[in-house]
C-alpha cells in the first residue's frame, strides 16, 4: 500500500537538529519527528552539526552522547559557552552519573536508549514549551515600564499615553500600535505586525490610517513627523528619548 503523502510543514514548525553517528537510528528520528509536525536538519556528528548551526537556526538539538571524535558531551559543553538552545541528550548508558554531567552542562533534558518514539515527542515537546515560557518571560522583564518621547510619556502597563499632567485618549487600537512600537523601542516595525498579523493591502492600509491619527495626538506638524518616523520599505518606528 502507498505511504500516503505528508502534508507540507509549516514555516513555523519547530525546527530540530538531530546529530547521532547511527544512520539508522537518525533516519528513523528524521521520519518520526517528521510525522509529527517537526522540521528535521540531521548530522552524523558534531562537525556535521556545526556546519548546520553556522547557517540555520534551530529551535531544539537531539543530541547523541557517543559519537567518533567530539562526543556529545564535549559539543554541548562547547555549544553552550555561545548558545541557549534546548537540547535534548540520547545514550545507551543508565549511568546515573551521565545524566548528572549531562545537567551539568546545561543539557534540558535526557533520555536513555532503547526509548519508545512517542516519549521522545513528549520530551521534546515539553523542552519546547519550557523554552519558550522562559523565553516570554524574560521578554517581560526586559519590557520598560514607560518610554520617554518628545514632551510625552507612555506607560505601556496602563497604556496610558500622557503630556505632562494631560492624559492623551486613545483609541483601542491605537493603544494597541502605540504599544507594540513602544515596547521595541526605538526599533522598526512593520506593517503586518502592527496590523495583528492580518495581511494585504486594506488592513496595511489601516495601519496607516491609524498612524496618521497617532500623529495627529503626539506630532507639531504630523507632514514632518519627528516622532513617529515611516521607515522606508518596512514600517514605522516610535523615536524614544534614551537618556
Amino acid at each position: 500500500m502507498a505511504r500516503t503523502p505528508r502534508e507540507p510543514l509549516a514555516d513555523e514548525a519547530p525546527h530540530i537538529l538531530v546529530i547521532d553517528d547511527d544512520r539508522r537510528l537518525r533516519e528513523l528520528l528524521a521520519r518520526f519527528l517528521t510525522d509529527n509536525g517537526f522540521r528535521v536538519t540531521a548530522a552524523a556528528n558534531a562537525a556535521v552539526a556545526d556546519g548546520h548551526l553556522q547557517h540555520l537556526t534551530f529551535d531544539a538539538l537531539v543530541l547523541d552522547v557517543m559519537m567518533p571524535g567530539e562526543s556529545g558531551f564535549d559539543f554541548a559543553r562547547r555549544l553552550r559557552q555561545s548558545s541557549g538552545v534546548p537540547i535534548l541528550m540520547l545514550t545507551a548508558r543508565a549511568n546515573s552519573q551521565d545524566r548528572i554531567t549531562g545537567l551539568e552542562l546545561g543539557v534540558d533534558d535526557y533520555l536513555t536508549k532503547p526509548f519508545e518514539p512517542r516519549e521522545l515527542v513528549l520530551r521534546l515537546t515539553n523542552v519546547l514549551k519550557r523554552n519558550q515560557r522562559s523565553a516570554t518571560a524574560n521578554e517581560a522583564a526586559a519590557r520598560p515600564e514607560f518610554v520617554k518621547f518628545g514632551s510625552f510619556i507612555y506607560w505601556l502597563d496602563r497604556g496610558e499615553l500622557r503630556k505632562g499632567d494631560e492624559t492623551i485618549r486613545l483609541t483601542e487600537r491605537e493603544r494597541d500600535i502605540l504599544s507594540i512600537l513602544a515596547a521595541r523601542q526605538g526599533e522598526p516595525v512593520s506593517r503586518d505586525e502592527l496590523s495583528g498579523g492580518e495581511e494585504g493591502p486594506a488592513n496595511e492600509r489601516t495601519v496607516d490610517v491609524q498612524i496618521n491619527r497617532l500623529r495627529r495626538k503626539i506630532e507639531r506638524d504630523p507632514a514632518d513627523p519627528l516622532l513617529l518616523q515611516t521607515v522606508r520599505s518596512v514600517g514605522y518606528r516610535l523615536v524614544i528619548d534614551r537618556t
